[in-house]
Order: C-alpha cells, then structure tokens, then sequence
C-alpha cells in the first residue's frame, strides 16, 4: 500500500515536499514515480527514481522545479516541489513497481489515492 502526503494549499511561487510511504514492502527493490492529475486532464507523469538501479528521471517540464529523492530508513520517496505555479494544481500520486523501471514508469499498478496540491495565483 503507498500513501501520499504533504498535499497543501500554496501561493505561487511556493514549495511543498510530498511524501510517499509504503507499507508491506521496502522501497529498496521498487521504482516509484510520480504523477498528477488536474481537472479535466488526465494523468501527467512528473518524475520517477529507482532504487535497484540507483537512477532518476524527470520529465522536461518539472526539471529545475521538482527534485524526487528517497529515505530508505523511512521507506519513504520525497517530491520536492518548488516555484509552484498555477497549473500545478491537481492531485498528486505516486506508484511503485518491483519489476518495471522509470522508462515505462506508467505502467507502474501499485497506487496510491493521492494528495491534494492547490496552487494559489
């Protein structure tokens, strides 16, 4: 089970840093990505790392923005969330996989329900 955390109402220009946690495994042998979903969008991936092979990924759009990082003592992933804008906006997920890495980081099955991010102009 994954649960997101750290969702938040925030001015522009703001940071948050969502958090991830996982119960009934260990992050340590799982991908996890990040995603979003604004209203009437569909899902948008953001970022993924992955622990079994020690790397990272950032779509064009969150790079210099967005920094994914991980805890393996709290089995926790982080997203780093700086100079929010508007358009963040949405609802925030992340998703684990033990068998797909972050170059199919959408086929990830392993949700969670999300975390609220609103962004205030």
């Amino acid at each position: 089970q994954l649960v997101e955390s750290g969702g938040g109402l925030v001015q522009a220009g703001g940071s948050l840093r969502l958090s991830c946690v996982a119960s009934g495994f260990s992050f340590e042998d799982y991908a996890v990505g990040w995603f979003r979903e604004a209203p009437g969008k569909g899902i948008e991936g953001l970022s993924c790392i992955n622990h079994r092979e020690g790397d990272t990924f950032y779509e064009d759009f969150v790079k210099g923005r967005f920094t994914v990082s991980s805890d393996n003592a709290k089995n926790r992933v982080y997203l780093q969330m700086n100079g929010l804008k508007p358009e963040d906006t949405a609802v925030y997920y992340c998703a684990a996989s033990s068998v797909t890495g972050c170059n199919n980081y959408y086929l990830f099955s392993n949700w969670g329900q999300g975390t609220q991010v609103t962004v205030s102009s």
